[in-house]
């Protein structure tokens, strides 16, 4: 097996570790977060659906305007995507979510973007 593919196998292992207790439903859906190195993108998720209840990224045109940098890349990015989030969540009558975090650690980028949608009134 190559180094790739095993990188690979251990970051869909330590995802589906995470995963496996957590459920989303309508009323209180899965918030899960993909981390790349430029960007951060969130969704609000209904398993029992299979349903997306609203997404939001660094690439989002309501994201990418506020934004100082272009990349993207960095905490305060991370804040912004959280509050408009949790902004959406409010407006659409969603006060609960799950964090899913990933493969990701908490910590960095996904702890101020958790903290921020805290912030924004939806309870995780």
């Amino acid at each position: 097996m190559n180094r790739q593919k095993s990188k690979l196998v251990r970051r869909k292992r330590r995802s589906m570790h995470v995963r496996k207790r957590i459920v989303g439903t309508a009323q209180k859906p899965r918030l899960t977060v993909f981390r790349s190195l430029r960007h951060i993108s969130t969704q609000l998720i209904d398993d029992l659906n299979s349903h997306t209840l609203c997404s939001i990224s660094t690439l989002s045109p309501e994201v990418k305007k506020n934004l100082k940098k272009k990349s993207g890349n960095n905490i305060e990015s991370a804040k912004l995507v959280g509050k408009k989030l949790a902004e959406l969540a409010v407006k659409k009558g969603i006060k609960e979510a799950v964090f899913d975090r990933g493969p990701f650690p908490y910590h960095g980028r996904l702890k101020a973007l958790a903290e921020a949608v805290r912030a924004g009134g939806l309870k995780l």
